[in-house]
């Protein structure tokens, strides 16, 4: 397959561009931190965290976002790190033989889980930011032998894949650390195949957050200071062409959401959603 190599552009003008750039810096150098992490502390948050790394893996987090003991049980060791928001794969109806791209993969948990639904024939690509999480899901899937699971480096805002090549797109609490969300559904809509489909869980605001928290870096971080509402995210990507849109707000996810960090009253901004959308048809 040919990787789609986005335009080289310069001389672009773009309101707060450097302060863009800065945010995206610290979240990669945080992701960064968890993948090198390897059992020590904690690297930005709580441990208990989107983005929050322990000693020992809370398994009963994983459950609490929806995954099931067969489903943590059957991924390599340590590409389930305790990162996300709830399960994508419980929405995204993946089948045998389809070509999946899983945004923000991190160390492949997801991928891994997803590669196991599409079988030999299908395919899942992983794209990260960040290079230790891609060689960390690299290790994973080379000393597992996952054949038909490819990782790649590069950003959600410019995704490396060609045109109409993927049937699902998965991600876990993942888009709402971007700067530029028209830019990541607009990529997205462009590699989907027509009847594609996105299958995401994410965090979405159900009020205004106050600038403190919005210009709080570590709130950031930790899938907070970037959320929008639902209004907002259902005409981002009403305007990227996609139809089908529905997000469902999960308001238990506000109890685990409070221990992201502690007495950043976070819980009462956000919630853990549940988005799906579809590409049309063209008819012909």
């Amino acid at each position: 397959m040919d990787y789609y190599q986005p335009p080289k552009v310069e001389h672009v003008v773009v309101v707060d561009i450097n302060q863009k750039q800065d945010v995206k810096n610290t979240v990669r150098s945080a992701y960064r931190d968890v993948a090198k992490a390897n059992n020590q502390s904690k690297s930005c948050g709580n441990s208990r965290s989107c983005c929050g790394v322990s000693e020992n893996l809370d398994e009963a987090y994983s459950k609490e976002l929806g995954y099931s003991e067969e489903e943590l049980n059957s991924v390599p060791e340590g590409s389930n790190m305790g990162l996300g928001c709830g399960n994508p794969q419980a929405i995204a109806s993946l089948k045998q033989g389809e070509y999946v791209l899983d945004l923000g993969a991190g160390g492949g948990f997801d991928a891994f889980l997803a590669a196991k639904k599409v079988g030999p024939s299908g395919k899942v690509f992983g794209v990260d930011m960040t290079p230790e999480m891609i060689s960390k899901a690299r290790t994973n899937a080379e000393k597992h032998g996952y054949h038909n699971v490819e990782f790649l480096l590069g950003e959600i805002e410019h995704l490396p894949l060609p045109n109409n090549a993927i049937d699902a797109i998965i991600s876990n609490c993942v888009v709402n650390l971007s700067t530029n969300k028209d830019l990541v559904f607009e990529e997205s809509f462009r590699v989907l195949k027509e009847g594609g489909r996105i299958a995401i869980s994410d965090i979405v605001s159900y009020k205004p957050l106050p600038k403190e928290m919005v210009d709080n870096e570590e709130l950031y971080c930790n899938c907070i200071s970037g959320a929008i509402t639902i209004d907002e995210l259902k005409d981002i990507l009403s305007k990227a062409g996609f139809t089908q849109i529905t997000i469902e707000p999960d308001e238990n996810s506000r109890m685990f959401i409070k221990d992201w960090v502690p007495g950043a009253d976070a819980e009462n901004y956000v919630v853990s959603a549940k988005i799906k959308a579809v590409k049309p048809r063209i008819s012909s």
